[in-house]
């Protein structure tokens, strides 16, 4: 009598860990005060952005009057909502 070889598959249970974490948007918003420069110049210092960056992130400003500029949790983005803030510039965390 041959021997038949049966093929087992084998199910491997898997748990993942989802971690929810509450991220937030930093929200700039558009005016009529401030220039593309002083913008740019403020999400480089207080973002930490590249040229290219912030002058894509000023541009979206412009024409759909706010871009979500960073995200993270909301202690971090206080102080960036702040220093913006300081600058003249409309920027709200949400």
């Amino acid at each position: 009598m041959a021997e038949t070889e049966t093929e087992v598959d084998v199910l491997e249970l898997v748990e993942t860990e989802t971690i929810l974490t509450d991220h937030k948007d930093l929200v700039i918003y558009n005016d009529d005060y401030n220039t593309f420069d002083h913008v740019i110049e403020s999400l480089i210092k207080v973002c930490r952005h590249d040229i290219i960056q912030a002058e894509q992130c000023t541009w979206i400003i412009h024409y759909n009057g706010k871009c979500a500029v960073k995200k993270g949790s909301f202690e971090i983005l206080r102080p960036m909502r702040q220093a913006l803030s300081e600058r003249g510039i409309d920027a709200k965390i949400q």
